[in-house]
């Protein structure tokens, strides 16, 4: 199963998971902005996937140059929207970084195990050689 379907499944089922809690608690732990966080974290993900897949199909030998560049650019993208959240809007601001920091983590785990498990094997195959 290729990255984007996997994403798609995962990015529904942590959906799922976020809109029972929505539902069962209210506003309580779920920020009224966390589908927009929802969204931003899918689009970042497949965003930084296809940089670190497209700069490995050019040069395999730099995969760290890419992957950890890929993760500079989620970083430098997810700070910008924190700031301008904070600046922009006064409400709830820790309970949005709490809810931000929860679906970075989330999906930011799951890009870095399909990653590995995806070129892992061409890695580990280009230094037998």
């Amino acid at each position: 199963m290729d990255f984007f379907k996997k994403l798609a499944l995962y990015s529904l089922v942590v959906g799922l998971l976020l809109g029972a809690l929505q539902f069962y608690t209210g506003n309580q732990l779920v920020h009224t902005h966390a589908w927009w966080l929802f969204g931003f974290m899918v689009l970042v993900t497949a965003l930084t996937y296809y940089v670190s897949r497209l700069g490995v199909s050019y040069d395999t030998d730099n995969f760290q140059l890419y992957y950890f560049g890929a993760m500079g650019f989620r970083m430098i993208l997810s700070i910008t929207l924190i700031f301008i959240y904070v600046f922009m809007f006064s409400e709830n601001e820790l309970q949005f970084v709490f809810n931000f920091f929860v679906l970075y983590f989330l999906f930011t785990g799951f890009e870095i195990y399909s990653l590995l498990a995806n070129f892992a094997p061409q890695l580990k195959k280009r230094n037998e050689e």
